[in-house]
């Protein structure tokens, strides 16, 4: 019988995890609780497949694009199994899909070249680049298929292999994933491993891997970067952020108003550059509070399988438990919950979409990533009060200004100290430009070429000027 009350997360069913419907609460399938010898085992066939898959760039280049048409020919089995494991609408998960296509298709039209360097000596001298090795990456539940080909495609397009391993909460879907480009790929270039922890910090710290790439969290990345250094193997890091965005004194708030709101719950707000914190001028507060709690209370919510649905469940129990944790001690402190505030009484990890208003400054849910279905919504008086709070955090992904003079917002936005900052509107990217973050919100760059070089190593040939 469905309660509607959080289980616990994935649990161990004889040697394997069990995987839960965010939408019911209740496991429909599981996958593997691999054990240390089934890693090691996934390095060593990563080691013998990269002799040859460095060798060859052509190659290379020809199956990664057979990769990307063989993801979109399984969408329709891909999308759905998504969605049941993750929650999110069905066809945000075709969407992911289609990215995690295009991506593949991207790189592999990318090469690193040779670059003469001119030093004025009489040799000729050439910048090559070669591949690492293994990589190693851990991704984490947000996006599964999305962030998995946001590391394995820059890092197979560069010659080397990979061992990925999924969120123990969304496995399916990336092992289907992994069969689907198995028909393209040589047998090792890149092997999908499951299971609960240590896996995750065997593999980072597994002295066959040359680069470990991981998204999730600070406290979690700073362990993979720690369980890295022991073989001194490279970093790459994206620890999640508290986007803030800024509205100007001469936004149009009605124009804006959908843009925002969905800027900030999309994926349920389990997006890493979302908008989680709204600052708003004093003689625009309210206008903006309302414009926001009436889209949320208005947002259809509901299964991801639903055609109606606009916004699915939390993620997973422990996720839940934290957004809960984060609103009530922010109304605790004195917020009011203008729309939302609570569980929805129903099967499945449902939280009403919220916006608080009143929110104390130094509240977590202000100050720390509340990664749900929750956004306070801030009052500022001068525009340099505002620069401070949207930089007062320990984050900084991303950021937007919003306002109807662009240069004005552009020169805000020059402020922000964020990897990434939009103007009137937020979380857009193209495959071609870098994405990074500042402080605590990550370390190297992925996206586009710089995506490339972060999987390659350079490589400096000298020889005698032909006479």
């Amino acid at each position: 019988m469905t309660t509607g009350h959080p289980r616990p997360g994935p649990g161990r069913r004889g040697g394997h995890l069990a995987v839960v419907d965010p939408a019911t609460g209740e496991s429909f399938d599981e996958a593997p609780d691999q054990r240390p010898e089934e890693l090691d085992a996934a390095v060593e066939r990563a080691h013998e497949a990269w002799r040859g898959w460095r060798a060859d760039p052509d190659a290379r280049r020809d199956a990664l694009l057979a990769a990307a048409d063989a993801v979109e020919e399984a969408a329709p089995g891909l999308a759905p199994l998504l969605t049941r494991e993750q929650g999110k609408p069905v066809t945000e998960a075709y969407a992911e899909v289609a990215r995690t296509a295009a991506r593949l298709r991207y790189f592999a039209e990318l090469d690193a070249g040779t670059q003469p360097i001119t030093d004025g000596r009489p040799v000729r001298s050439e910048l090559r680049w070669r591949p690492l090795g293994p990589v190693a990456a851990i991704v984490p539940w947000n996006f599964p298929l999305q962030l998995a080909s946001a590391k394995f495609a820059p890092a197979l397009a560069a010659g080397n292999t990979m061992v990925l391993k999924p969120s123990p909460h969304t496995p399916l879907a990336t092992r289907l994933l992994g069969s689907v480009l198995s028909g393209a790929l040589p047998e090792g270039v890149l092997t999908i491993v499951t299971g609960r922890e240590p896996l995750g910090a065997r593999l980072v710290s597994h002295p066959g891997i040359r680069h470990v790439t991981f998204t999730g969290s600070v406290a979690t990345g700073r362990e993979a970067a720690a369980g890295a250094a022991a073989s001194l193997a490279r970093v790459t890091l994206e620890l999640g952020g508290n986007d803030a965005a800024v509205l100007l004194d001469d936004a149009d708030v009605e124009e804006i108003a959908d843009r925002l709101f969905w800027a900030a719950f999309r994926n349920c707000g389990q997006v890493c550059m979302a908008v989680k914190r709204v600052y708003a001028p004093v003689r625009h507060y309210t206008r903006v509070v309302e414009a926001l709690a009436d889209r949320a209370r208005t947002t259809v919510v509901g299964p991801g399988l639903a055609p109606d649905t606009r916004l699915g469940p939390v993620g997973n129990a422990s996720q839940l438990a934290r957004v809960e944790r984060y609103t009530a001690r922010a109304l605790a402190d004195g917020a009011r919950a203008v729309a939302g505030g609570h569980r929805l009484d129903r099967p499945g990890y449902f939280f009403a979409p919220t916006v608080l208003a009143d929110v104390p400054p130094d509240s977590p849910v202000v100050t720390e990533e509340q990664f749900g279905p929750v956004l306070p919504v801030l009052p500022y008086r001068t525009l340099d009060e505002a620069v401070r709070a949207a930089n007062g955090t320990g984050f900084g992904l991303g950021g937007s200004v919003w306002g109807t003079d662009v240069d004005r917002a552009a020169a805000v936005a020059d402020r922000l100290e964020c990897g990434t900052a939009w103007i009137n509107h937020h979380a857009e990217l193209s495959l071609a430009q870098p994405f990074t973050g500042v402080k605590d919100s990550g370390v190297g760059v992925a996206g586009g070429p710089w995506g490339l070089y972060g999987n390659l190593a350079p490589f400096v040939v000298h020889r005698p000027e032909e006479a």
